[in-house]
């Protein structure tokens, strides 16, 4: 990989051969956007820095009895325990009822025992009573006192960390598909959850076990005591999110894997995750988000979130505004990374629609993909695809001499899921589409709508919207008005759920009164909304479930969609 130069100017290649085995400054063009007249969506719907709450649901997705995967668990996951109904088990399976409740409660994993589920129950229960994944405190002792009495897990393997305003999730679903595809073994890291914790976790794509969630509780337990012991008086104890991290790069080295993906839970160089030091450090479109922590200056939160680029990394690098592109550039010219452009090393040459999600051809730092399948919707999520080919190729060392196997990569794209952007959960004759997508900021929205009016042909289309406390509920309802009929404004389990009244007064004033309804269950709003599009007949309609993390997680429950 070539060095830094900012003087220098790389073009795609022309098919004259004219394109230089390097990665070097891709100037203004880059900055503003990438090459081509297509329109770069800044920011992605769903993904994006720690909307933390701890929304629980789950279920088969057929709604029936799941199908025993045994044969198909990782090394090190734990046995398949026993269906038999114990007199324990019976009891333990009283008390789930009861501690979990409400209208979705979370149902027993296939590869669980109801005690075993019972006691990563109590473990995330007592894992919520810690300082919350929604405040920060800028301080990186605790997380580096912690990794060093755990022996510094983080450094066992090469990392690729992620930041960026949103489209981190399913960037690192994407980067971790190809990594494994190539014969990898993986770890995925990845915050917040949508239905249960275990999902943070992943080891060869696949979310660790609720029984070895607290096994490796249980293995860093003593040391965060400890830490938490040291705290002076004022200073705060150790946070969820600083041991969830922990427990993620301790089970890594466990594993062990070849390779971590981590997704930073909020901001970058305060982040709890930023203890590692990525071999690859991907920065994600940058907007406006979590001001209440990060500002409301676009530029400082740049700053902020290249903190993860570091002496010795390869900086990937997604298409910024302008003036964002120049701070993320400083970074990696003060601690000596190498850089890969969107638009200049790498990016979308074409992108069609298909059934079940879109065509591509990227150009990756190895050379050039076609006829790549990528079963997601959206502009955004083509790009999220090129940022991944490049961070997966940087990780490995692919270069236009050892390209990566064309096969491989297609295979890889061809088997990405991300839960909750954009997913289908219902459609068929007769019935509306329902679609799920967890943007929670106006940026996210935009995507989102963008996405929704270009890749589908609805005749009408009613959104179910329920938001967090703090977060910009006007923005994000401005954004989906041009593309939805009539809304339904709901609420969610979590504490941080925002009144349904007060948002319904909100959608008014974006909406006009007689395009919003307020219900406050999640289940009758979601039925409302059908019955709302079904006036239009019974085809072309559907139903957007968005708002929030928790809101799509929680729908995902009712339609009996597994944690993944």
């Amino acid at each position: 990989m070539g060095a830094y130069d900012r003087s220098a100017y790389d073009e795609f290649d022309d098919g004259s051969g004219g394109r230089q085995d390097g990665i070097t400054y891709g100037g203004d063009r880059w900055a503003e956007g990438g090459f081509g007249d297509a329109e770069r969506a800044d920011d992605q719907p769903g993904d994006s820095d720690d909307e933390s709450d701890d929304p629980d649901g789950g279920g088969h997705p057929d709604g029936g009895d799941a199908p025993d995967r045994s044969d198909e668990l990782p090394e090190g996951e734990g046995e398949v325990h026993s269906p038999e109904d114990t007199a324990q088990d019976a009891v333990l399976a009283h008390v789930l009822n009861e501690i979990r409740g409400g209208e979705s409660p979370d149902v027993v994993p296939a590869q669980s025992s109801v005690a075993g589920f019972a006691e990563f129950l109590a473990v995330d229960a007592t894992l919520d009573r810690r300082w919350p994944e929604s405040v920060m405190e800028p301080s990186l002792d605790r997380i580096q006192a912690l990794c060093d009495a755990l022996g510094d897990p983080q450094r066992a393997y090469p990392v690729v960390h992620l930041t960026g305003t949103n489209g981190k999730t399913s960037t690192a679903r994407m980067v971790d598909a190809l990594l494994t595809e190539i014969g990898l073994r993986t770890g995925r890291y990845t915050s917040p959850h949508l239905q249960r914790a275990t999902e943070r976790i992943n080891l060869d794509n696949r979310p660790i076990t609720a029984e070895r969630f607290v096994e490796v509780y249980r293995e860093v337990e003593p040391f965060v005591e400890l830490i938490d012991a040291k705290a002076t008086e004022g200073e705060p104890a150790m946070s969820k999110f600083e041991v969830l991290t922990a427990m993620g790069f301790a089970a890594f080295a466990d594993a062990p894997v070849e390779a971590a993906v981590v997704e930073v839970g909020l901001g970058g160089r305060w982040d709890a995750t930023n203890v590692a030091d990525a071999h690859v450090a991907v920065v994600l479109p940058i907007g406006l988000d979590h001001a209440e922590y990060l500002g409301n200056d676009v530029l400082a939160i740049a700053k902020e979130k290249a903190g993860i680029i570091k002496a010795g990394s390869i900086a990937v690098l997604a298409a910024q505004d302008k003036e964002v592109a120049e701070v993320l550039i400083e970074r990696c010219a003060e601690v000596g990374a190498e850089v890969a452009r969107e638009g200049a090393e790498f990016g979308v040459r074409e992108r069609e629609l298909a059934v079940g999600g879109q065509r591509l051809e990227l150009q990756g730092l190895s050379g050039r993909f076609d006829e790549v399948f990528l079963p997601m919707h959206g502009e955004h999520q083509a790009s999220n695809a090129a940022v991944a080919l490049a961070a997966a190729e940087a990780m490995v060392g692919a270069s236009t001499a050892h390209p990566l196997d064309p096969d491989a990569v297609r295979a890889a794209f061809a088997s990405v899921t991300s839960p909750g952007r954009l997913e289908p959960v219902q459609g068929g004759q007769g019935v509306p589409t329902v679609l799920i997508d967890a943007a929670h900021n106006p940026a996210g929205a935009k995507a989102l709508a963008r996405s929704l009016s270009s890749e589908f042909r609805f005749t009408r289309l009613v959104g179910v919207v329920g938001v967090l406390q703090g977060k910009d509920a006007r923005g994000i309802l401005a954004e989906l008005e041009p593309v939805l009929h009539e809304v339904v404004v709901t609420s969610t389990a979590s504490p941080r759920a925002m009144n349904p009244d007060e948002l319904g007064a909100l959608a008014a004033e974006v909406f006009g009164g007689d395009r919003v309804s307020v219900e406050p269950a999640l289940r009758v709003a979601i039925e409302q909304a059908g019955e709302l599009a079904e006036e239009a007949g019974d085809s072309g309609v559907g139903v957007i479930v968005t708002g929030s993390v928790v809101t799509a997680g929680e729908a995902r429950a009712l339609f009996g969609k597994e944690p993944a």
